[in-house]
């Protein structure tokens, strides 16, 4: 069911398409741009879910009803939001760095963007298929920490340097634990290629075939990913209560839109990623024997579209992290960089030797 559900003859046929009336050259720069523009309009489009799935869920978590006046259940709310900021006027302060104060949005949203090219969306279905293609996201997504320091120290003010400073450490901070997850899970599936290791799946996702080091590294990325995300409990970066917006306390506007836009991809991209190392990307959920029921259930797993398991698995990393952020209270930056230090990155070495130990082994499925 899988190879009949591919995308490949599709690309295929547009190949073939833009070959028969272009040059060769033209038609690579002309298939960057298709694919670039299809990810961000699926990427948009996602987004709206998210917000309106945020305030959803934050209604449930707290007994209210959350966003229901602006269309059926609220439905419209977040496209009247949208076009509230597009309305604002965006200004620069007076004593700003101003080239510097409008570049750092649109940099912290190319960097977020970037990290999507070596994503494998469904089978033949990827923009940039490297085998280096965790690495690359690994080290584009470092990056974005750049953004949010020009918007700090641009701005002028003490409030918008304080929140960038605090978003330094915290994301340099905990890049390395989730940094070693994510070698985890490539030391399990043996290759830096997304394709590659979602193939390495096909049996059983990392999370239950790799035994208690996946299971222990995946739950290291996600709250070490939320805190790279500034986002709650470890929205230190942009505590109202100290630092009335953070580092985009100066910005209006469409400007402050793509921050909010921005914190949205950076949670889209960090559960892409975990569904793709641990919980097998596209791949159909199978189970990792050979019993003769077992492999009708694999059968019948595969009759899913293969999108609807990317989307579904992305959707529900990105629930936990929501719940997260309504469930537990925020940290004091002390409690947030020992929570790091002090606990998140031995436990990651030493699970990371624990990996190591078996498949040296071969005691993984």
């Amino acid at each position: 069911m899988i190879s009949m559900i591919q995308f490949t003859d599709i690309t295929a046929w547009i190949h073939t398409l833009l070959l028969s009336v272009m040059s060769p050259t033209w038609t690579y720069v002309v298939e960057l741009i298709l694919s670039g523009v299809t990810a961000l309009v699926v990427l948009l489009v996602c987004v709206i879910i998210m917000v309106y799935m945020e305030r959803k869920v934050a209604g449930f978590m707290q007994l209210r009803w959350g966003p229901n006046r602006v269309g059926p259940y609220g439905l419209f709310q977040v496209i009247a939001d949208v076009i509230k900021l597009l309305l604002k006027e965006s200004f620069s302060p007076n004593r700003a760095d101003k080239i510097m104060f409008n570049i750092a949005p649109a940099l912290a949203l190319c960097v977020s963007l970037m990290a999507l090219a070596p994503i494998s969306w469904a089978p033949g279905l990827t923009m940039w298929d490297t085998n280096i293609g965790v690495l690359f996201i690994t080290a584009i997504s470092s990056m974005g920490v750049i953004g949010i320091m020009m918007a700090g120290w641009s701005s002028n003010n003490k409030y918008s340097l304080l929140g960038a400073m605090r978003s330094g450490a915290q994301i340099v901070s905990y890049e390395l634990s989730a940094g070693l997850s994510i070698v985890t899970a490539v030391a399990l599936a043996g290759t830096l290629s997304t394709n590659g290791i979602i193939a390495s799946q096909a049996n059983g996702w990392w999370i239950i075939k790799g035994q208690i080091p996946a299971i222990i590294a995946f739950l290291v990325y996600i709250i070490a990913s939320t805190a790279e995300c500034n986002r709650a409990p470890f929205d230190l970066a942009e505590a109202e209560s100290e630092l009335t917006a953070g580092y985009h306390t100066e910005y209006a506007g469409m400007q402050f839109g793509i921050f909010y836009l921005n914190e949205y991809i950076n949670m889209a991209v960090v559960a892409i990623i975990a569904s793709t190392l641990f919980l097998g990307g596209w791949m159909p959920f199978h189970l990792p024997f050979d019993y003769p029921i077992v492999q009708t259930f694999n059968h019948i797993m595969d009759f899913i579209p293969t999108w609807i398991w990317f989307f579904g698995k992305m959707f529900l990393v990105i629930f936990f992290m929501m719940w997260f952020r309504w469930t537990f209270p925020r940290l004091r930056i002390d409690q947030l960089l020992k929570l790091e230090w002090k606990y998140l990155l031995p436990i990651s070495i030493v699970n990371l030797l624990f990996a190591a130990l078996i498949i040296i082994l071969h005691w993984h499925l």
